[in-house]
């Protein structure tokens, strides 16, 4: 009897234990990923990080030049990297799917399309190969660099050595990789859109003491409203604009524009000058790009009538080769003294125009090549209206004042630090209180040949 109920006992104990084991073993631990991410620009290394649902991440991110940033909105990761610097970012990948790892800091021209991805597998092992990259050397077949979560092994197979490549290691270690970045920023263009379609401006941001010029030139006759021997309007007047921006900071610039443009009782030589703040990129967080930006415009090289303006620019990215832009702004004391009816008809001059301004500009910039895009823009303007006075009658007694929205389009195309867009617009004013309006009261379907060029100094 004893003896059987040692046996029982036995049995009883043995299955307790392997009881524990299968749920020890059906229940896999959570568990710790490290991570090490390099940020340079403009790409992520590894450009793919892939971890299992419910695993801890542990990402070590050092940025190899300038302040960088780290965010992953759905995991709430919004981290800044300084310049040649560590930070640990850590979180709960407690969600399968693919998710965009983006730089939420501008760290340059290509800041736009510096991303990763983050691949949150359903369990199991990750797959290695897509967090492994291996790649020949070019000048030597025997050497092979086998690259995964941020390390870098160089594999000499001749001399069959093995050795860690560092990330300050010199250039030629360093060669396929910059290459790499080099062909992608090729094939996606770093600044999908200028600082203005065709008058509608951006909110792009201001580089940190860049010097950069905007020139416009608009015709003055409609190209398809021709007399005898004229050309596309082409041979009619035309006027020239010049404007100059510095940026102070990454954030804050000053912007100073000149129009010669000339009628001498309303407006005549106009000076703007204002500041603009740079408040949100389209990146981690923030669904849109956000700017702000208030001027003063004189006439007279800045020497009366002056107009104050506030405007906001904002734009949103609707797909990865389209842009939307809405540019609202109030300009007070644009008819400032009355000079608008000042230049009318002695009949017509209590003809009620108003004191004041907003306007509505609404634009997109549609890419159908790399670094070409197609440009609209249309600007809707209530309160008091440029356009021209002029009788309704025959008798020249009762006037009106004709006025139409500033509409255009364009093709622009990017070139490093240039830009040229040929526009087709319905106005020859190009100052923030005047280009929201057609100045010669054109219709819409009458437009003025023009181009706008832009330049980056430093």
């Amino acid at each position: 009897m004893r003896k059987l109920k040692k046996t029982i006992v036995a049995i009883v104990g043995s299955l307790i234990v392997l009881s524990f084991a299968g749920i020890c073993l059906a229940e896999e631990p959570t568990e710790q990923r490290e991570i090490k991410v390099i940020a340079r620009k403009y790409a992520f290394e590894p450009k793919t990080i892939t971890v299992r649902k419910g695993d801890h991440v542990r990402l070590v991110v050092t940025s190899e030049d300038v302040a960088h940033g780290i965010a992953i909105q759905e995991f709430n990761v919004d981290q800044r990297i300084d310049a040649k610097k560590s930070k640990v970012v850590e979180f709960t990948a407690d969600r399968e799917g693919r998710f965009r790892i983006s730089c939420s800091v501008f760290c340059g021209d290509g800041h736009a399309d510096m991303e990763g991805e983050l691949v949150v597998t359903a369990g199991g092992v990750p797959q290695a190969a897509s967090a492994m990259q291996v790649q020949f050397d070019p000048n030597d077949p025997t050497v092979v660099y086998v690259e995964s979560h941020g390390e870098r092994i160089r594999i000499d197979t001749r001399a069959k050595t093995v050795a860690q490549v560092t990330t300050t290691e010199p250039a030629k270690d360093q060669g396929l990789v910059v290459a790499k970045s080099r062909s992608d920023s090729a094939v996606h263009p770093s600044e999908p859109y200028d600082y203005h379609l065709i008058n509608v401006p951006t909110p792009k941001r201001v580089r940190r003491h860049s010097v950069n010029l905007n020139f416009t030139h608009r015709f003055s006759e409609p190209i398809n409203d021709q007399g005898p021997g004229e050309f596309f309007g082409l041979d009619g007047l035309s006027v020239s604009s010049l404007g100059v921006s510095y940026g102070i900071t990454d954030s804050l610039y000053f912007n100073f524009n000149r129009s010669p443009i000339c009628d001498r009782l309303a407006y005549c030589k106009t000076i703007e000058m204002g500041f603009g703040y740079h408040l949100l990129d389209e990146r981690g967080r923030s669904p849109i790009a956000l700017s702000a930006y208030s001027s003063v415009e004189g006439a007279d090289n800045f020497s009366e009538n002056y107009t104050f303006n506030i405007q906001a620019m904002i734009a949103r990215s609707a797909s990865k080769y389209v842009n939307l832009f809405f540019s609202p702004a109030v300009h007070i004391n644009s008819n400032s003294n009355g000079r608008f009816n000042a230049r009318a008809p002695v009949a017509a001059a209590n003809l009620e125009l108003g004191q004041h301004t907003g306007s509505f500009g609404f634009g997109a910039n549609v890419r159908f090549r790399p670094t070409t895009s197609f440009l609209f823009e249309y600007t809707p303007r209530v309160g008091f209206k440029l356009g021209r006075i002029e009788p309704v009658d025959a008798t020249g007694t009762i006037f009106r004042n004709r006025s139409e929205a500033e509409i255009g389009i364009g093709v622009e195309k990017r070139i490093g630090r240039h830009s040229f867009a040929l526009t087709f617009s319905n106005t020859q004013t190009t100052t923030t209180s005047r280009y929201n309006s057609s100045n010669q009261a054109l219709e819409p379907s009458k437009f003025i040949i023009g181009f706008n060029l832009y330049r980056r100094l430093f």
